[in-house]
């Protein structure tokens, strides 16, 4: 099987403005991401951004990367328009790595990578970890899921569910089961032919709700395959105190 990694970076971000050159421990943001990629075993690593001081940087890094258009409103239409200038197959799998997950594990990469190959039927692939605490469960900045029998997503969410209506009486505050709950971990693999369907349609209306845009390809009728990661990833920085958080996780490690 065959792979290539994405990197969607975009400067705009509202809680960490400039994120993907933001430094952690002495290199900017991005340059983790891409050795997560490159290290992941895929056959391409590639930066898509629009900004051409993060092309430098990484490009001065020895990665390929390519500007893109400045109005695409998600990363997943800025990867489009790289498959579509490369002319790849509508069968090539390209995984989506944000520029903001420093500690995503190698091997999380390759298993949605493997997940998508192994599935004909999905169109996505997704990965997800158990939920373990309660805080968790009720944040919504902790985006849920709930998969069907085969091992296919049937929603997103976050609002915490799959929610029991029985042990919350007095409602939302008084909610104390969360066990068997799923956290969803921002990492996809597409097919090309996926990518470009889903670049070419509107936002739907519960992905404008949730502001979740894997519910465009729910209501689209796409099938995306799920699988708990074999490997936890790390905290993602979304924020200064994130950095700072994950600068001690990585010096630890």
């Amino acid at each position: 099987m065959q792979f290539r990694v994405i990197i969607p970076a975009r400067m705009a971000s509202q809680r960490l403005p400039g994120k993907p050159l933001v430094e952690l421990l002495g290199k900017p943001l991005i340059l983790h991401a891409c050795e997560r990629a490159r290290d992941s075993g895929a056959a391409a690593v590639l930066v898509a951004t629009d900004d051409v001081h993060v092309l430098e940087v990484c490009v001065s890094a020895g990665f390929q990367a390519e500007m893109t258009g400045s109005g695409h409103v998600s990363g997943t239409d800025r990867i489009a328009e790289v498959t579509d200038r490369f002319g790849w197959e509508d069968g090539d799998i390209v995984v989506n790595l944000q520029c903001d997950e420093p500690m995503m594990p190698c091997s999380a990469i390759r298993q949605v990578a493997q997940l998508l190959d192994s599935h004909e039927n999905a169109h996505i692939a997704t990965l997800c970890t158990p939920i373990h605490e309660l805080w968790e469960y009720l944040n919504p900045n902790v985006v849920k899921l709930v998969a069907d029998e085969a091992g296919y997503a049937m929603y997103f969410s976050r609002a915490p569910i799959p929610w029991n209506r029985e042990a919350a009486p007095a409602g939302l505050a008084s909610q104390q089961q969360w066990q068997g709950s799923l956290r969803h971990i921002g990492l996809y693999a597409y097919r090309v032919s996926t990518l470009r369907r889903l670049a070419g349609s509107p936002p739907c209306e519960t992905e404008q709700l949730e502001k979740l845009e894997q519910l465009r390809a729910l209501w689209l009728g796409m099938k995306i395959a799920v699988d708990v990661a074999r490997e936890t990833p790390g905290p993602g920085v979304d924020t200064p105190d994130d950095l700072e958080r994950v600068a001690l996780l990585l010096r630890s490690n």
